[in-house]
């Protein structure tokens, strides 16, 4: 069993971060800030497969401006991402985003963060300190690890906001290496109150990508660490949506949508099992309701196997049985006739 490490809860926009919060789906846009009618598309497109907060980049002024038109169409939280100037974040605040996301690798001036706090205490906006493994401050010592390094860039600055009398804080720690990601999160996660936001950052094309964050992700969350998650990925970010409520649902930690369970096909498989698991997934891609659906590849053994399942199929070369829980419900002759009979019985639940 997971045990969650609590955390000091805090409020961006309208979702609970922390404490007995569920763990929060995050995504970032990726398409121009300034192109107003762009951005808000996407921030709808993802609200819809889940996410639940939305990080957009504030390169320029523009940007920053452009925000305001964005929050007042966007569905779901926004938190302004924010690098070398600390005028866009004020920029953001006034243009009322949910949250920000400060880098201190990249601002350092403390009056400058100052101003920064000052402005986002007023308007009770809490504060992600985002530490990245490459752009992190100077050293002032030598450290044994990159994860040393980043642990005392992020307790630096929390020290700073602290002293601020500034406590609306929530902190990550991402690199591409798993390893010292992993190393980072466990360290900090004794050492702070503060809700964590979880990733491994740069992890690269879908393919590696998920595994990459899958690992690094999944073993913290199994740990109890972590409070929101986002998996980064070089493509469309609905995947990355897609991927980290996987991540979750293995963790049995929140349920989003259909489960597909499906045996990888073998020598006894007589039909196109895995054409077939790949069907059901894109007919399922709309529903919403929790439902664990099996395609399996062998009618002898597919029932058993699945028996969790709340409704799957197993095949044969040209007869496949229906089943519920394990059990056996109906039988469906040809091979053509698999899908629309498993989908028939899945639209009946």
């Amino acid at each position: 069993m997971i045990v969650r490490r609590y955390s000091k809860p805090i409020r961006i926009g309208s979702v609970t971060v922390g404490g007995n919060a569920p763990i929060v789906v995050q995504s970032m846009t990726k398409t121009d800030t300034r192109d107003i009618h762009a951005t808000t598309t996407q921030i709808k497109e993802l609200a819809n497969c889940g996410c639940e907060i939305i990080r957009i980049a504030i390169p320029d002024a523009e940007a920053a401006s452009a925000l305001a038109a964005i929050k007042k169409e966007s569905p779901i939280p926004i938190i302004a991402d924010i690098h070398f100037d600390y005028r866009l974040a004020i920029a953001a605040l006034k243009s009322g985003t949910d949250g920000l996301r400060l880098n201190p690798g990249n601002i350092r001036n403390q009056k400058q963060i100052a101003q920064v706090v000052k402005a986002a205490k007023e308007r009770q906006v809490p504060i992600r300190i985002g530490i990245n493994a490459g752009s992190l401050p100077l050293a002032q010592k030598k450290y044994n690890s990159v994860a040393d390094h980043m642990v005392d860039a992020a307790l630096e600055q929390i020290k700073l906001l602290e002293s601020l009398d500034f406590n609306l804080i929530k902190i990550s720690l991402k690199a591409f290496d798993v390893p010292a990601t992993i190393q980072a999160y466990r360290s900090m996660a004794s050492k702070i109150p503060y809700p964590m936001h979880l990733g491994i950052t740069e992890a690269g094309l879908p393919r590696t990508g998920i595994v990459r964050s899958a690992i690094g992700i999944g073993i913290l969350l199994y740990e109890g660490i972590g409070d929101t998650i986002r998996v980064s990925l070089s493509a469309n970010p609905n995947e990355e949506i897609d991927a980290a409520f996987e991540i979750l649902k293995c963790l049995n930690i929140r349920q989003h949508g259909p489960i597909l369970v499906s045996c990888p096909g073998c020598g006894r498989s007589e039909i196109d099992i895995i054409g077939l698991a790949e069907s059901v997934e894109r007919e399922m891609k709309g529903i919403q309701r929790t439902i664990k659906v099996a395609v399996m590849g062998c009618v002898v053994n597919g029932p058993g196997e699945a028996k969790d399942a709340d409704v799957g199929i197993a095949c044969s070369k040209s007869k496949a049985a229906l089943f519920r829980k394990g059990n056996v419900v109906g039988t469906v002759t040809g091979e053509d006739n698999f899908l629309s009979a498993l989908m028939a019985e899945i639209e009946r639940l």
